[in-house]
């Protein structure tokens, strides 16, 4: 509310009282920042590169890469976004925040903690959650170990059909078609996606655990 109010039908205004010293300013009074300047002195400020990484980790659906992260923020180069967000990680650690930043699937993602999975998850109820049953799960899992792969291994694997089970998988984007073998009639051989990845929260295949029973040998 305005400090000066003005009765029509009289003459009297409301004087200004003087401002609390912790009371901000009036926005038309405040210095703008220059560009990479921050006006606060708190610890946990963000200067204007900063704030610019944090602004385009937050508006993305998908993990940006430290090259297309640094285009994005308008930084020298791909080392320092990663510097930058390594700080950014500091600041969430050191506020407690609800937030992290994930390295997963080639990229950085900024992501909510998995503590307050069982919250956020009763505000979003969008029905396109990812959902799989133990079947596509078991099927998932023999091609993300053993890739590439063709369907006939599959099935060896489980002991099972797996035709219609691969299908659903590459609609729902974690399988592709990863090449062709060179055995006779070349079949497809199938592999998982960057969205697998994603999902799983893995930077890379490497980052899977270890099954004996599954991994292919090296």
């Amino acid at each position: 509310m305005n400090h000066l109010r003005q009765r029509y039908g009289s003459a009297t205004v409301r004087p200004i009282t003087q401002r609390p010293g912790n009371a901000p300013l009036p926005s038309a009074l405040r210095r703008r920042a220059e560009p990479g300047e921050s006006l606060s002195r708190e610890p946990h400020a963000r200067d204007g590169k900063l704030a610019r990484v944090e602004a385009a980790l937050f508006i993305t659906d998908e993990p940006l890469t430290a090259r297309r992260l640094a285009d994005a923020a308008g930084l020298a180069d791909s080392a320092e976004a990663r510097a930058l967000i390594d700080r950014l990680q500091q600041l969430y650690d050191a506020d407690a925040s609800a937030f992290q930043v994930e390295e997963i699937a080639g990229g950085y993602q900024l992501l909510t903690r998995p503590q307050y999975h069982p919250w956020l998850a009763r505000l979003k109820r969008t029905g396109h959650e990812l959902r799989l049953t133990p079947t596509t799960l078991e099927t998932l899992a023999v091609v993300a170990y053993k890739q590439p792969i063709m369907r006939a291994e599959v099935e060896k694997v489980r002991g099972v059909a797996c035709g219609e089970v691969i299908r659903q998988l590459m609609e729902k984007g974690l399988v592709r078609v990863a090449g062709r073998h060179d055995s006779l009639g070349r079949p497809q051989l199938y592999g998982t996606t960057r969205k697998f990845l994603q999902a799983f929260g893995l930077k890379s295949l490497a980052d899977l655990p270890e099954v004996d029973s599954l991994r292919r040998p090296t």
